[in-house]
């Protein structure tokens, strides 16, 4: 099979429905940016199968970046519009394993008292790439949902809501796995008011 077919060489491309479009379309940049955020969680994975893999912690999470990553296969295809009638394959079990996971790392945490810096292990910075990126994609989905009227389900919405809040205690529970101080954040500009 050839990779390059040379279709999108005047800048469209075809969507999952079939329609065709330029390359700058909301729904490519939505389903580009789901893309992007895959392909840091594999970054995040090649670090772990590196370094860390007989850690039986940091094993368990990269147990569930796989598990996301192929659930973000299957949205990407939705974003393309691969979908009708504001269906979804996402379903509350998507959001509940989410939810038990976050749960489940944070209680072994310390107490948050500060905002703390993306930082510490590279596993934990990546995860807060991961954060930032998921929260793009959860702004240009209510963007795409509630301005552009687009035909996608809500339910994208609180799907990628819940999963920033996974990566950002994902981020925590790995540096505190593998013994790395968080980085507290403390105003420079306050203290002089």
């Amino acid at each position: 099979m050839k990779i390059y077919t040379k279709k999108g060489d005047k800048g469209e491309t075809f969507l999952a429905n079939g329609s065709r479009v330029y390359k700058y379309d909301l729904r490519v940049e939505l389903y580009g940016i789901c893309d992007e955020l895959n392909s840091y969680i594999g970054v995040v994975n090649s670090f772990i199968q590196d370094k860390y893999q007989l850690n039986p912690q940091i094993k368990q999470i990269w147990n569930e970046f796989i598990q996301i990553q192929n659930l973000l296969f299957e949205i990407g295809s939705e974003l393309a519009g691969y979908y009708k009638n504001n269906q979804t394959i996402l379903k509350e079990e998507d959001i509940i394993f989410l939810e038990k996971s976050i749960d489940r790392m944070n209680d072994t945490l310390p107490a948050l008292k500060s905002f703390i810096l993306p930082g510490g292990s590279i596993i934990s910075t990546f995860l807060h790439l991961c954060r930032t990126h998921c929260r793009k994609l959860e702004r240009q989905l209510v963007f795409a949902i509630k301005e552009k009227q687009l035909d996608i389900n809500e339910k994208m919405i609180q799907y990628f809501n819940r999963l920033s809040d996974y990566f950002f205690v994902a981020s925590r529970y790995s540096n505190f796995v593998l013994g790395f101080q968080e980085i507290e954040w403390h105003s420079t500009r306050k203290k002089n008011q």
